[in-house]
């Protein structure tokens, strides 16, 4: 059966997360007064983050606490006597803003909408992911978002999955395919869910302890020879 729902990881698979979020970062520190040692505290954030990501995915925090809790961390690493209150909403408010997009992400999505209907699955905050995509030429062969914050669980959670499947017009796993970069949300969820997978692998990593994907591309114009 030909596929007709195409479900799409956002961060690093449409948009260059890495690229917004240095951005939106840098920016956020300036209007904090922050004017120095800008490439060291990045580092360290990015650390922190991480690791905070992968606690929400696991259960073990909230995002709530997440938003606020990696700067908390980074200013008392550096001694910075900032709010991390302040500083989580300033850079919340500045990543909608710093849109950058992955090569050949809105040719792809126009091509595939005309074969069925685009949806987004993000393990992402619901304010930045949405505000993202309506300022990114991809609004409009988005059909809907789906965000993590809204349906209470995270990729690679099956019931993350379950709730994505209810926004689309028309479900049925056999014609769905998820596209996503990370082989342990993304690939392992749709393994988990019972859907194709395709994985976005531009640096041409290895398989390794995962599930292996029904397909696997390096750049985005390769999913026309795909489907």
């Amino acid at each position: 059966m030909p596929y007709n729902l195409f479900l799409f990881d956002l961060d690093d698979t449409l948009l260059d997360f890495k690229a917004s979020e240095k951005l939106s970062f840098v920016l956020t520190l300036n209007k904090l007064g922050i004017t120095e040692n800008h490439q060291s505290i990045f580092e360290t954030y990015q650390k922190e983050n991480r690791l905070l990501w992968k606690a929400l995915e696991e259960g073990k925090t909230t995002k709530e606490h997440l938003k606020v809790e990696r700067f908390r961390k980074i200013f008392s690493h550096f001694k910075i006597d900032q709010n991390p209150e302040e500083a989580s909403t300033l850079y919340l408010n500045t990543l909608p803003e710093t849109v950058v997009l992955i090569d050949h992400a809105v040719e792809t999505c126009q091509w595939l909408s005309n074969k069925g209907e685009l949806g987004i699955i993000t393990n992402g905050i619901h304010h930045v992911q949405t505000e993202r995509i309506k300022n990114s030429p991809l609004a409009p062969f988005i059909s809907f978002v789906s965000v993590s914050e809204d349906s209470g669980y995270a990729k690679p959670d099956i019931r993350f999955f379950e709730y994505s499947s209810k926004l689309a017009k028309n479900f049925s796993k056999d014609s769905t395919i998820i596209i996503g970069d990370r082989l342990e949300t993304d690939i392992l969820g749709a393994h988990n869910f019972g859907i194709s997978s395709c994985w976005f692998n531009p640096n041409n990593e290895k398989v390794e302890n995962h599930p292996r994907p029904s397909f696997e591309i390096q750049h985005l114009s390769e999913l026309r020879k795909v489907f």
